[in-house]
């Protein structure tokens, strides 16, 4: 998965702005951290988008 195509998902499961805040600022337990600390040290946007999914409870459609 591409990072454009995380950020597609993102903005669809939980709208642009809040997309970008929740990655900004809340925690992820798998990741260990938030989705920007995990993007930025290197971890692969599908794994990044498949603990997002866990964590929310992502409807099927989206994954």
């Amino acid at each position: 998965m591409r990072l454009s195509e995380f950020w597609q998902r993102m903005e669809a499961r939980f709208g642009a702005v809040y997309a970008h805040s929740l990655a900004a600022d809340y925690r992820v337990t798998a990741l260990g951290g938030t989705v920007n600390e995990a993007i930025e040290r290197g971890e692969e946007p599908r794994s990044v988008w498949r603990a997002i999914c866990q964590e929310f409870d992502v409807p099927q459609k989206l994954r």
